[in-house]
């Protein structure tokens, strides 16, 4: 993880916390964490991430995480780490073995929100307070942390209308949203759908099982079939690594239209410099992975989470949770230097390898 990343964690943190809601006290009791007896430093956490296709995750999150969690108890805790590479029985398994290792919280990123919900119960009834990351799992949790998922959308759909322009009005979008079992999926699709209806026609909308990009990419090769290729004019990609299965797709048949995304993944910033992709949706890791790393941390230690968590959201099966929300930011041409390379995300000579060099020079990388 670089160095320069690391270093605007508290800077973007204070700043999405001040966007969060004011705090109160959460429904049903107090955000303490009664269930855990007061400790020091001296703690054991484990850490579940879902799924290791987005790149995301191992290069970010994890080491994110971790370095905050040391960081808050003197270098002192034991971290377990495990992921459960989009396969959810396995992450089920993976929270037993956190309960028999006896973690006294877990910081829990689910596979399946749903599916989990039994797993967060049992976690629960052995005295392990859940911390859930980046998507809002079901079952009794303590905290959660993840971005304004309905906003995400928005500015997805935001983008794409200004990319097409006066061609909104004549032809058809493709839709390729996420995973059904991801719950981040529905609500960015949500945010979309609230942007995009009545000013362009969707003609094809797909959900993406597993959100894979050959998924994405089979998606839309019947897509470009159903609709014929002179009748798209743009498509609403929910992530970049959709995205680029969906562009690989759109080059064999032809076709060249704007194409949204989220996660601001490299491949998917050159894309982005070259044309091939228009936008992708960026959101700063570190201050989310840092409230979860708070919280984690509170929780155990048995204190409360009121000068963290300024927001509360409700799920099917918890509600009024202690919760922060992250701001996101439109990724185009035109802020890359404002952003990525800002932040330390990337450097330049990063994104600006070989092939992509002229394209770089062109929009002012170098």
């Amino acid at each position: 993880m670089r160095r320069a990343a690391v270093a605007i964690a508290a800077g973007a943190m204070a700043v999405s916390l001040a966007a969060c809601g004011s705090a109160e006290e959460a429904g049903g009791g107090d955000n303490d964490a009664t269930g855990s007896a007061a400790k020091g430093d001296d703690i054991k956490v484990g850490l579940l991430l879902p799924e290791n296709q987005t790149a995301r995750y191992e290069k970010f999150d994890r080491p994110l995480i971790e370095q905050k969690i040391k960081e808050l108890t003197n270098n002192k805790a034991e971290i377990q780490y495990n992921n459960a590479k989009q396969d959810a029985n396995l992450q089920a398994q993976q929270v037993d073995t956190m309960i028999t290792n006896k973690v006294d919280v877990l910081i829990l990123d689910a596979v399946d929100a749903k599916a989990i919900k039994n797993s967060v119960q049992k976690a629960v009834d052995a005295g392990i307070e859940v911390v859930a990351y980046d998507r809002l799992a079901e079952g009794p949790i303590s905290a959660y942390t993840s971005f304004d998922n309905v906003q995400v959308g928005k500015t997805q759909g935001e983008a794409l209308l200004e990319a097409l322009g006066d061609k909104a009005k004549d032809g058809q979008i493709v839709m390729m949203n996420g995973s059904v079992t991801d719950p981040n999926a529905a609500q960015f699709k949500e945010g979309a759908h609230s942007v995009l209806d009545g000013k362009v026609k969707v003609g094809k909308e797909y959900d993406t099982k597993e959100w894979k990009p050959e998924n994405a990419n089979s998606n839309m090769e019947s897509a470009i079939s159903a609709l014929g290729k002179n009748k798209i004019v743009g498509v609403y990609s929910a992530n970049d690594g959709m995205a680029g299965g969906i562009i690989t797709a759109l080059k064999s048949a032809g076709i060249d239209v704007p194409v949204t995304g989220q996660d601001a993944e490299l491949a998917a910033v050159q894309r982005i410099v070259t044309g091939d992709q228009y936008m992708s949706v960026y959101k700063p890791y570190a201050p989310e992975a840092e409230a979860a790393a708070e919280m984690a941390v509170a929780l155990a230690k048995g204190e409360s989470l009121d000068s963290i968590a300024k927001d509360k959201v409700s799920s099917g099966s918890a509600k009024d949770v202690p919760s922060v929300l992250v701001p996101v930011t439109s990724l185009t041409q035109d802020n890359i230097n404002d952003t990525v390379i800002k932040d330390g995300v990337y450097t330049v000579d990063e994104i600006c390898t070989g092939k992509y060099k002229s394209a770089c020079a062109k929009i002012g990388l170098k």
